[in-house]
């Protein structure tokens, strides 16, 4: 049983221990989607076969060093949208990755993940195993391993975030995973996002800022906003509010120090609209300010956060 979880879930998860023989069930419970749309001349069933093996690897596989039991599985949608092929059974794509976390007394679950990587080339054969291993991230074939690499790579940082939402610095061994990921990535010529100057929003950048020094307030927000404000919601709207208002006034000291991050970009992309209704119901005070801070923020929506007001 891992300690990511409070008391009330671990207690949950100790009946479970006792009630359910699946108490070796993965970490990951994710949905997989492959679209190939806009791909001609190749069998449609190869695609088929791609989503199902993905999906086996992400929810057969033990990422974690703790026991989950059933109950704990972290939700996550996997969409990986075909966009091409260069022959050679190679292709492009884009990958959205969204994972979630539930609150305590509550049906409502929170985002912790929604992000789109546009970088994602490799290639696949019908029936070919997909491979991962965290000694030899590269295996004989760069654009065979990039997939895999990708794909574990987003299930460490989605990993590190989860348990940051239940202690205080909970998720960094799985940023650290996703480090080693980023160090050892495949390298070619038609590979890209896995290095600082192939852009600034990339997955070199979002692990960058995960293990950076100067966004060691983020890690101190991610456990504040989920546990002593979403939920205590339940118990006490006024306090856990207030704790989520303080989060804001933290991740504003960040934003100062390091305007446009692609880490400050994530998260209100992850919590954006959660944020709208939060502070909808919230007193003037709390608004204006919520409105003030989210604005400067997250620009792209400052116009739905001035409406707040």
């Amino acid at each position: 049983m891992h300690n990511r979880f409070p008391l009330f879930l671990l207690l949950a998860g100790a009946f479970l221990l006792f009630c359910s023989p699946a108490v070796k069930a993965q970490e990951i419970r994710a949905n997989v989607s492959v679209v190939a749309q806009q791909i001609q001349g190749v069998d449609k069933k190869i695609f088929t076969t791609l989503q199902n093996s993905i999906r086996d690897f992400l929810n057969n596989r033990h990422w974690a060093n703790d026991a989950f039991t059933p109950a704990e599985r972290i939700e996550c949608n996997f969409l990986l949208n075909i966009t091409g092929t260069s022959g050679n059974d190679s292709y492009k794509a884009s990958l959205t990755i969204q994972a979630t976390r539930p609150v305590y007394n509550a049906s409502y679950v929170t985002s912790l993940l929604n992000i789109q990587d546009p970088n994602v080339v490799f290639r696949y054969v019908e029936f070919q195993q997909l491979e991962f291993s965290d000694t030899r991230v590269v295996g004989n074939d760069p654009l065979n391993s990039n997939l895999t690499a990708i794909l574990a790579y987003y299930v460490n940082i989605i990993l590190g975030l989860d348990y940051d939402s239940f202690s205080p610095r909970g998720g960094d061994v799985y940023f650290k995973k996703a480090l080693n990921i980023v160090n050892n990535a495949p390298d070619g010529k038609e590979i890209s996002g896995w290095k600082a100057f192939e852009g600034n929003r990339n997955r070199y950048w979002l692990q960058d800022n995960l293990l950076n020094a100067k966004f060691l307030r983020f890690h101190d927000v991610m456990y504040q906003y989920h546990r002593q404000g979403l939920d205590l919601m339940y118990d006490d709207v006024i306090k856990g509010r207030a704790a989520i208002l303080n989060c804001l006034n933290m991740l504003y000291a960040i934003h100062q120090d390091i305007p446009n991050s692609m880490l400050m970009q994530t998260f209100f992309l992850s919590k954006g609209e959660e944020l709208l209704k939060i502070f909808s119901r919230a007193t003037p005070q709390e608004k204006s300010r919520a409105a003030e801070l989210l604005s400067q923020m997250d620009v792209p929506n400052a116009q739905k956060y001035q409406q707040m007001k």
